[in-house]
């Protein structure tokens, strides 16, 4: 039975999967790599400590490498002497190891990783510097955050307490000189610079750190990064509590070094405590988790264990464990894919003459590339939190802790994550279940206790005492003069824009010393955009007066708070109204009153021409028709007319005209109620529009941004444009008009046009400011200066300071009547409304005549009265009854005619009917009867 047993056994190791037995036969007892690591570091010891953490608990787990034990062959090389440190770490290599954790100095790790890339050997580092990339060094894998995000997280806590310059401190290496040189990229894109970079080396002597920290004292930035290592960071904090520079309005930002140090060591001496309070710093951070916790529980016994009691974990023994794990479950994924530990000679390595380096001794990973792509796709959960790589090598979703030093320990005030780019109080792990918001209005930071233990945000900026003397620019002017000048007598430049410069630098918390520089010859205003263009060249250190704040200014160089609002305007020649109480005469010419009041007796005498014979209420005494034919036409002006209109042609005239009424009626309150409330311009320009659609001339100040304005916005023809240099040519210009030589309009800024208008009141603003602007005072891109010279002249116009300057320089005056010609308003004139007036005549006319038409021929065929005379029978003949003239020439008498006209026409008969006395009446009682009913018996006609 034991010999069937063995045959089975053999036959299924004979038959058995190719990937069973591969994994068999591929899998060593040990498993070396290495690790290249500075102990009397602190951050080499606490990594020794955490590698031998994670050597304990990969053996100890037998569902890891399935019994392969792994171990670790660690080697210190010297960073501070890169020589040495090269050396050591290149001796390392010639080992054969299949993966390196390390090295922690960036300067060995760019060396290295050149030979990692050359032996296929994954090279698993934790240094930070932001050169070093997968893309250049394929077997280059970070384990611990980059410095691209350090300084991103640096940046924004810049931006978020509004510093814009900051001073950079950093160790003379490629860790300090590639750091600071992503600090100057991360805090470009917030519009903010590194105004003064120092460097100093690793073995700086305290004299030199001294000096060091003198000319930092000297630089107008109190925001100070400090990008070193733990010795000399130390030293430098030491330093400037001496010299003062950890007091009130200073601002130390330390890398991550710092928190490591102050995590990692157990006991740190009160006095170095002392000297770093109000120090931010960062973490980096690690979400707590049980996995974490059980780490620090076993720290103490192995930090005794391997002589290192006095270290405490840090962030870095948190990402030392988890690289050295990453690297046992590749090895597991690596084995069980058949993947096999075997070395070759690379050819291209001789050492020709025999040293000591023996190059020959390096041997190519042959399955390198294998291992390789099993760690970068590593995803698993560590101490460090999700350990996971991106496409370019680098731990995803990086993030920060913001530390506060306060008393003996450290306080947490916020965080930063990549995920949002964003600083915040909320954890960076409930950010990652939220979609990114990166809104700038969710920052926040808790508060922070600040250098000189206050809590009040540092400005950030001071103009330093030793400073040297600013050079300004102020404009010379030749017209204006009471906004700026040059006083002939003593020198000194004076004016509006100079009293608010100086009482605004008043308010600032330092002194600062200047000396103005006059721009201009002082017998033509100058161009203000060569003015700014010197302040972006550096002739100026800042330029002020009467510079109007505009977009391609804006471009190039920074500007204050206006301290006074300027837009363009039009200036055009004025009409003053005469205001007085014939006032209301005035929105109609003469004529056109005349041609009124005739036209309302016009249409009264026709409107009583063809009522009169028809219409009681347009007849009576002479006295009476005249009375009525007055009220009747001016009551048609407030449609208050009593009198009814009969006829058809009565009723069409006086339709017509009360449509004209209504026309002159509109037109004479809008009249009335404009010259009761404006001033009326003697010009066809009323605003912008106008000024663009004309072809006349038109002016500006000389030096004024008005000109490029017309020309770039408004497509206006520069020939069109004329330049005017003094008050008094604006006046004569605008009075001459474009035919005679001079300009339609002038368009200026308005503190000047208050100016000017004070004086010549014949002008006046059409229309309204079609720009809105104000005036600044210019400085270089990120200038401190600006920011506070803003903030003073915010203090300034709430205090009321800036209104009594304004008023000192620029009180204008109302016009005296004096100096002002009173002509007559734009009154309407009869040309306005000559079309109504003709259709309302032509209407009379033709009424007229269809009247006379129709009467004469009534006339013609009606019979002249006769006197009432008794008829047979008892009657009488009516005195409206005509009787036929006995001939022609009786007939065509015109006092007859007249008479006729005079006289009431009788109704119309509707229809006549003959009746007999037997009629009956009931038979006729809807029928009109001709004649008079004399006797009506028992119901019947009797006498006719």
């Amino acid at each position: 039975m034991k010999i069937g047993l063995l045959m089975l056994l053999v036959l299924f190791l004979v038959m058995s999967p190719d990937g069973i037995r591969r994994s068999l036969a591929a899998r060593p007892s040990i498993v070396n790599i290495g690790a290249i690591l500075r102990f009397n570091s602190t951050i080499g010891g606490v990594s020794m400590i955490a590698i031998q953490a994670a050597l304990e608990d990969i053996n100890s787990d037998s569902t890891i490498l399935n019994g392969t034990t792994l171990k670790v062959d660690m080697r210190d090389t010297n960073c501070d002497d890169g020589f040495l440190g090269m050396v050591e770490a290149l001796q390392f290599m010639e080992t054969d190891v299949i993966a390196i954790i390390g090295p922690q100095c960036s300067t060995i790790a760019h060396i290295v990783s050149y030979v990692a890339n050359e032996l296929r050997v994954p090279l698993m580092s934790f240094a930070s510097d932001a050169t070093l990339s997968s893309i250049q060094f394929p077997f280059f894998v970070r384990t611990a955050p980059s410095d691209l995000y350090q300084m991103d997280a640096v940046a924004a806590i810049v931006d978020y307490y509004r510093w814009k310059i900051v001073t950079a401190i950093y160790i003379d290496d490629d860790y300090g000189r590639n750091g600071i040189a992503t600090l100057d990229d991360a805090l470009t894109q917030r519009r903010c610079k590194i105004s003064y970079k120092i460097a100093f080396p690793a073995n700086a002597r305290k004299s030199d750190l001294i000096n060091l920290l003198v000319s930092v004292s000297y630089m107008e930035s109190r925001v100070i990064i400090l990008h070193t290592g733990a010795g000399p960071g130390l030293k430098i904090f030491s330093l400037a509590n001496q010299l003062s520079m950890m007091g009130n309005g200073y601002v130390w930002i330390a890398t991550d070094w710092l928190s490591a140090y102050l995590d990692a060591n157990s006991s740190v001496p009160a006095e170095t405590m002392y000297g770093m309070q109000g120090v931010l710093t960062l973490r980096p951070h690690i979400p707590e988790s049980k996995m974490k916790s059980n780490l620090i529980s076993k720290w103490s016994r192995l930090s005794k264990k391997y002589s290192y009691s006095y270290l405490r974990t840090s962030s870095y023994a948190f990402y030392v464990y988890d690289s050295v794990w990453a690297v046992a479950r590749a090895l597991d994924a690596f084995f069980d894919d058949g993947g096999k530990i075997s070395f070759s000679n690379d050819s291209r390595l001789r050492d020709e003459t025999g040293g000591t380096l023996h190059l020959e001794a390096m041997s190519i990973f042959d399955m390198g590339n294998n291992l390789l792509e099993k760690i970068r796709k590593a995803n698993f959960t560590g101490v460090s939190g999700q350990v996971q790589f991106d496409a370019t090598g680098d731990l995803i979703h990086p993030a920060y802790d913001v530390i506060n030093i306060i008393g003996n320990g450290m306080r947490t005030v916020g965080y930063w994550s990549n995920y949002s780019s964003l600083l915040s109080t909320v954890l960076p792990e409930v950010l990652y279940s939220e979609p990114p918001n990166n809104s700038l209005a969710n920052q926040h930071l808790y508060d922070v206790i600040w250098p000189g233990q206050t809590a009040q945000t540092p400005r950030g900026w001071v103009f330093p005492s030793n400073a040297k003397e600013l050079k300004i620019g102020v404009p010379n002017r030749f017209s204006f003069r009471e906004f700026v000048t040059k006083d002939n007598v003593t020198g000194s430049m004076k004016g509006y824009c100079i009293d608010v410069f100086t009482q605004a630098l008043a308010l600032l918390p330092y002194p600062v010393t200047y000396k103005f520089i006059p721009f201009g010859s002082g017998n033509e205003n100058p161009h203000y955009d060569k003015l700014v263009q010197m302040v972006e060249d550096n002739e100026f250190d800042a330029a002020i007066g009467d510079i109007a704040i505009t977009m391609s200014r804006t471009v190039t160089t920074d500007f204050t708070q206006p301290f006074i609002e300027s837009g363009l305007v039009i200036l055009a020649p004025v009409k003053k109204h005469i205001v007085n109480s014939w006032a209301f005469l005035q929105p109609f010419t003469l004529q056109m009153w005349c041609v009124t009041g005739l036209f309302f007796l016009v249409v009264g005498a026709v409107v009583w021409v063809l009522e009169h014979r028809i219409n009681d209420e347009f007849r009576g005494s002479p006295r009476e028709q005249i009375i009525t034919i007055f009220w009747f036409s001016f009551s048609t002006l407030f449609f208050a007319h009593r009198e009814n209109t009969m006829s058809t042609l009565g009723r069409g005239v006086l339709i017509i005209w009360l449509f004209v009424v209504l026309i002159i009626q509109s037109s004479y309150t809008a009249s009335l109620t404009s010259i009761l409330t404006v001033q009326q311009l003697d010009t066809s320009i009323r605003g912008i529009d106008d000024l663009k659609n004309s072809d006349d001339p038109i002016g500006f100040q000389v030096g004024s941004f008005a000109e490029e304005y017309m020309v770039r916005e408004l497509n206006i023809s520069r020939s069109r444009l004329r330049a005017l240099g003094s008050p008094e040519e604006y006046a004569e210009a605008l009075k001459h008009g474009p035919k005679r030589g001079g300009v339609m309009a002038i368009v200026d800024e308005r503190p000047y046009v208050e100016l000017f208008l004070s004086t010549y009141c014949k002008i006046a603003v059409a229309g309204s400011d079609f720009t809105s602007r104000g005036w600044g005072f210019a400085f270089p891109r990120d200038s401190p200066l600006q920011i506070d010279l803003s903030t003073a002249i915010l203090s300034l116009s709430e205090n009321g300071e800036l209104q009594r300057i304004h008023d000192k320089w620029l009180k204008t005056s109302e016009c005296s009547a004096d100096n002002t010609e009173f002509v007559d308003s734009d009154q309407l004139r009869l040309e306005s409304f000559w079309g109504l007036f003709l259709i309302c005549g032509i209407a009379c006319v033709i009424a007229l005549l269809i009247y006379f038409f129709t009467t004469v021929r009534k006339f013609l065929r009606h019979e002249p009265p006769e006197d009432p005379t008794p008829r047979p029978g008892g009657s009488t003949t009516l005195p409206d009854e005509r009787t036929p003239p006995k001939n022609g020439r009786e007939k065509c008498n015109c006092r007859n005619f007249i008479s006729f006209l005079d006289h009431k026409e009788p109704p119309k008969k509707k229809r006549s009917l003959s009746l007999t006395p037997t009629t009956p009446l009931s038979n006729f009682t809807a029928l009109e009867i001709e004649g008079p009913v004399r006797t009506v018996r028992n119901g019947s006609v009797v006498d006719i």
